[in-house]
């Protein structure tokens, strides 16, 4: 199980230090958000800045790009990063494509597949140098591709993750994807009884086996030098649990221990801008469920325990900055990564 650190900066002017600093640290992978940022842009100069550390968007809405688009950015980010990008894809829910985006909310896993099919397609033609591009499909249809708008061919494979909760695109990822980004409110029942048998199902589709695919995560994890900040950090991923938990698509999640009837008192709760009243539907049974908390000097093995044969990369919700507990974290990756 490798660790990874989410970027938590936003400004693409203190990108260069932090991914730099992320590397120097030791993690395995650096990933970035789009919430406030563009999902891409750091990648480049994360990309620029350093030399082992692997990177990619956790996750780059799809639906608001092309896939052409989509391949052309990551093509380059590929190259520039000398094969240590990978490309992370999500659908969002129906509310953000149509009020935030602007867009026609269409089936999510039908169009995800035409999506990822649309990808291989085009990888296909830029690396073959010359190929015929032709796709054709319900959403995408693709079949022009002239040398002038082709990119110069690279070596460099994109291994591709979605990001999913739900059975259907967790069958997708298992069947055409390298790997799924599951979504951090989850528990170890969860993804061992509902996430990893259907991967398995898509698995058998595409003629795979679990140890040719990457399973990852963003773990909330309760940490802290004492008790006061294992208190504080507590409260607020208790918080986060509750905005969650609010989202209809994710019932699932809570279904499985049996506390489904939560979810709509928190959507309502949500829907009235209720916030603490939401955080006090999360019982300290829940919260527990859902993190896992501990001291710097045990939270590596808890982590390791709670998720071992589950997961193969790790970061946690609350992102590495460098200046603060930098011994603590220096040593994680160490016990992590080697």
């Amino acid at each position: 199980m490798k660790l990874d650190t989410m970027l938590s900066v936003r400004d693409l002017h203190e990108v260069p230090q932090a991914a730099k600093a992320a590397e120097d640290a030791g993690f395995d992978a650096i990933w970035s958000m789009e919430a406030g940022n563009d999902g891409f842009l750091p990648l480049a100069l994360a990309a620029e800045h350093t030399r082992r550390i692997k990177m990619g968007p956790a996750v780059a809405i799809a639906f608001p790009r092309s896939p052409m688009a989509i391949a052309y950015t990551s093509y380059d980010l590929a190259r520039l990063s000398e094969g240590r990008f990978v490309l992370g894809l999500g659908t969002q829910v129906k509310g953000h494509i149509e009020r935030r985006y602007g867009m026609r909310w269409e089936p999510p896993v039908p169009k995800l597949r035409e999506y990822l099919e649309s990808l291989a397609a085009i990888f296909k033609c830029w690396n073959e140098g010359g190929a015929k591009l032709s796709y054709k499909g319900k959403y995408y249809n693709f079949s022009l591709m002239t040398p002038f708008f082709a990119p110069r061919p690279h070596q460099f494979r994109i291994p591709i993750y979605i990001a999913g909760v739900n059975e259907h695109i967790c069958r997708l990822a298992g069947e055409l994807c390298d790997g799924l980004h599951a979504h951090p409110f989850n528990s170890p029942k969860y993804l061992r009884e509902f996430v990893i048998p259907h991967l398995e199902e898509g698995f058998k589709k595409s003629g795979r086996a679990r140890k040719d695919f990457t399973i990852f995560t963003t773990a909330f994890v309760i940490v802290g030098s004492n008790g006061a900040e294992i208190e504080k950090a507590r409260e607020a991923v208790r918080q986060q649990i509750a905005f969650y938990a609010s989202t209809r698509t994710y019932q699932v999640v809570l279904d499985t221990h049996g506390w489904g009837e939560v979810t709509p008192r928190l959507n309502e709760k949500a829907a009235k801008g209720d916030w603490a009243g939401m955080a006090k539907e999360i019982t300290d049974e829940m919260l527990e469920t859902y993190s896992v908390s501990g001291n710097w000097g045990d939270i590596a093995d808890k982590v390791k325990a709670r998720y071992d044969g589950l997961l193969d990369r790790v970061a946690f919700y609350m992102p590495y900055k460098a200046g603060a507990d930098d011994d603590a974290w220096r040593q994680l990756c160490k016990r992590f990564n080697g």
